[in-house]
């Protein structure tokens, strides 16, 4: 009987472990099946997700792009005296500076817009800066190639609040690269970086070049000439020529005789 019990029992277990096996083999299927369909109607919609935020990005490049468009011709300037009453006045003020300190002339017709940026305090005594702008690009550019000629004040571009932003978190960067020794600059929102070359190693295969060996000072031809015995075309017409009036001499006096 317990023979029996206990086969029973195997028979039992066996079995158990087949409906197991089934019912995991069944539960992997449909989960198969269940994320397939669902993978399925997934796809569209991450296709249309990555086509909208391809959209978005482009947009954002444009609206960036209008934006630079729009402050190319900008100009901030920083450390004008505020004491002016009306815009003719600050546009004669930034006249006289362009004039002393950049020896660059500019008419009236040649702004499009100036004007003080925020609002002012009668606590704060720091000048509030100048946005100006030309009418066209190449008089900003003009400034802006003599800008380091400026005594009393400072101009820069009129960035947009996200480049400036871009900008302050690269600072770091910049100094770093600095440091190394690197020819690092911002351009807009970019950090621009530039090995210094190193030239060492040319200067030095310069000298090596420059210093020749003792034998190898004279000239190539002069180290391979050679004595030689042979007489040229000259020396053979000239001992010839000696020799003719000792003959002539000689002829002449057997004639006599």
């Amino acid at each position: 009987m317990n023979f029996l019990k206990l086969k029973m029992e195997n028979q039992f277990q066996i079995l158990f472990e087949k409906m197991k096996n089934e019912m995991r083999n069944q539960t992997d299927e449909l989960k198969e099946s269940i994320l397939e369909k669902l993978d399925e109607k997934l796809q569209p919609i991450i296709a249309e997700n990555k086509n909208l935020k391809t959209k978005l990005d482009n947009l954002e490049k444009e609206i960036e792009s209008l934006k630079r468009g729009k402050k190319q011709n900008n100009l901030i300037i920083y450390g004008v005296k505020e004491d002016e009453k009306s815009t003719p006045e600050i546009i004669q003020k930034v006249k006289e500076i362009f004039k002393a300190d950049l020896d660059l002339h500019f008419e009236d017709y040649e702004v499009n817009k100036i004007y003080r940026i925020g609002n002012k305090q009668s606590s704060c005594k720091k000048p509030r800066p100048i946005l100006f702008s030309f009418v066209n690009e190449w008089k900003k550019s003009e400034v802006m190639k003599r800008k380091k000629s400026f005594k009393d004040v400072y101009v820069s571009e009129d960035y947009s609040k996200e480049v400036l932003e871009k900008r302050k978190m690269l600072q770091s960067q910049l100094k770093e690269e600095r440091n190394k020794g690197n020819i690092a600059y911002l351009k807009f929102d970019k950090l621009i970086i530039r090995e210094k070359v190193d030239n060492t190693k040319n200067e030095k295969r310069k000298r090596e070049m420059s210093t020749s060996p003792q034998q190898n000072t004279q000239p190539r031809k002069q180290q391979y000439m050679k004595p030689s015995n042979k007489l040229n075309a000259y020396d053979l017409m000239k001992i010839r020529s000696n020799s003719l009036p000792s003959n002539t001499s000689r002829n002449t006096t057997t004639n006599k005789q």
